[in-house]
């Protein structure tokens, strides 16, 4: 790869890490988009043209790249051409008039009220004997649902974090954005029985994170998505820690949470966002009207 581009990558990866406080995994993805645009291109950051950028886009949606990929890279070059040039290392962007393809918003999976007792019912018999990694499951989950954290956030948290007698937790999000998200009693009691057995798995050497793994480090995403999975297998379905969050965000819209409310606990930057929340409820509701309602005909009988 050109030095050109190695010096630039290395240099714009800097400031995203430290002046945008993007997380380790998104600088990463931009590392590597920036790296394949490098290689289609052939050419040095400052010679990459308009026509060049659409063809890079071109190769990957013909290679079956989903839109919100294409949406990121699309993002990624021209956050990084606008740095250059405001840097001064380049007189232009070639990305200015680079637009993405619209995304497709696809309602999420969400479980039901019934699904998500009986999933975290289930979870509470299996630690009724006080094991400990039992306990921290029923917690985790429990957490998820209550607060509507991303897993990144939860497996984050520490000890200073909960305040279990005000019901609250402190969250660092995305941009390290802090918020304060309620968690209901169910939730708070998970966590202080949790709490109660932590040192069972802590050793001197464990941090200072609410959740840890079997042998005592912070607890790894992946493994809590594995339990995240295996909990809800019982409702009949295999989802992921962020179903938790849709089925949080569904369940207090349906039950008569402002979207403002919602938007605030879930720590989305826009309304937009959220948005799409309202339409799994507004679905949820219009297939019980049907199939309730003494008068909701679903066709007209005139017809045929």
């Amino acid at each position: 790869m050109d030095a050109a581009w190695e010096a630039l990558i290395a240099e714009y990866r800097q400031h995203l890490a430290t002046e945008r406080s993007l997380s380790p995994a998104t600088v990463r993805a931009y590392d590597v988009d920036l790296r394949g645009l490098a290689e289609f291109s052939g050419v040095a950051p400052g010679r990459v043209t308009l026509a060049q950028l659409r063809s890079w886009l071109g190769q990957l949606l013909a290679e079956g790249a989903a839109t919100a990929t294409l949406q990121r890279r699309v993002s990624c070059v021209k956050g990084f051409f606008a740095w250059a040039v405001g840097e001064g290392h380049l007189a232009t962007s070639p990305a200015v008039r680079l637009r993405a393809h619209r995304q497709r918003r696809t309602l999420p999976e969400v479980l039901t009220r019934s699904e998500m007792d009986q999933t975290l019912q289930t979870l509470a018999v299996a630690a009724a004997d006080g094991e400990p990694r039992a306990l921290r499951d029923v917690a985790l989950v429990e957490l998820l649902y209550a607060s509507g954290l991303r897993i990144s956030e939860l497996c984050g948290l520490t000890r200073s974090d909960v305040d279990l007698e005000r019901g609250v937790v402190r969250v660092t999000g995305k941009g390290n954005k802090q918020r304060v998200v309620p968690m209901g009693l169910p939730a708070r009691q998970a966590l202080q029985r949790w709490l109660d057995v932590r040192g069972r798995l802590a050793t001197p050497e464990s941090p200072d994170r609410i959740f840890l793994g079997v042998r005592g480090g912070a607890l790894d995403p992946r493994v809590a998505r594995r339990v995240v999975q295996a909990a809800t297998a019982v409702s009949g379905h295999t989802v992921s820690p962020h179903a938790l969050r849709h089925a949080m965000a569904t369940h207090l819209l349906a039950g008569g949470a402002d979207l403002r409310s919602v938007q605030e606990m879930l720590g989305h930057a826009t309304m937009a966002t959220t948005q799409i929340y309202t339409h799994v409820s507004d679905d949820r509701l219009r297939a019980a009207f049907q199939q309730a309602h003494p008068r909701a005909v679903v066709t007209d009988p005139r017809e045929g």
